[in-house]
C-alpha cells in the first residue's frame, strides 16, 4: 500500500500544506515534548502528551506528503501507521507507538494511576526521536515548508 492508495480508499484526503502550518504544527510538538517533562504533572497525562508529540510528528510528516487524515474512528491508528509511508522510523518504533496509544486510551477512558516512571519514559524518547527523524525528512524532502 502506499498514501495514494489509501487516498483511494478515502482513509485520507488531499492536502495542501504550508510552511506556516509546518511551523504551528512544529510548535505544538515542541509544547508536548516540554510539557511531558513537567513532574507537577501526573505520570498518566504525561504519557498522554509524549503520545501526542508522536501523533504531531505523524500528521506534520502526513501534510507534508499532501494528504490529511479525515476526522472519525481509527484517525490516530492510521495517522500512526502513515508513517510506513512517509519518513518511515521503522517498525518497531511504529508498534512501539501502537502501545503507548492503548496505554494513552486507558489514561484517558478507563483507569487512574496504570503508567510508570519507565512507560513515560520510553513515550518521551519515542517523541524526541521521531521528532528528529522528522527534521531530518522535511529537511531533505520538503525544504521549502521549513
Amino acid at each position: 500500500m502506499t498514501l495514494p492508495d489509501w487516498y483511494s480508499n478515502g482513509w485520507l484526503k488531499e492536502h495542501r500544506s504550508s510552511q506556516q502550518e509546518i511551523k504551528g504544527l512544529l510548535e505544538k510538538v515542541d509544547r508536548d515534548i516540554s510539557e511531558s517533562a513537567k513532574e507537577v504533572i501526573t505520570l498518566d497525562w504525561r504519557l498522554a502528551i509524549a503520545y501526542n508529540a508522536c501523533l504531531g510528528c505523524a500528521t506534520i510528516a502526513l501534510r507534508a506528503s499532501g494528504y490529511r487524515m479525515p476526522g472519525g474512528s481509527g484517525q490516530h491508528h492510521r495517522t500512526i501507521q502513515s508513517l510506513r509511508f512517509t519518513f518511515d522510523p521503522g517498525s518497531e518504533l511504529i508498534i512501539s507507538l501502537g502501545a503507548i496509544n492503548k496505554k494513552r486510551g486507558v489514561v484517558n477512558y478507563d483507569a487512574v494511576g496504570t503508567i510508570t516512571l519507565t512507560e513515560l519514559t520510553e513515550a518521551r524518547n519515542l517523541a524526541d526521536e521521531l521528532r528528529e527523524l522528522l527534521m531530518v525528512w522535511l529537511t531533505e524532502k520538503h525544504p521549502e515548508l521549513l
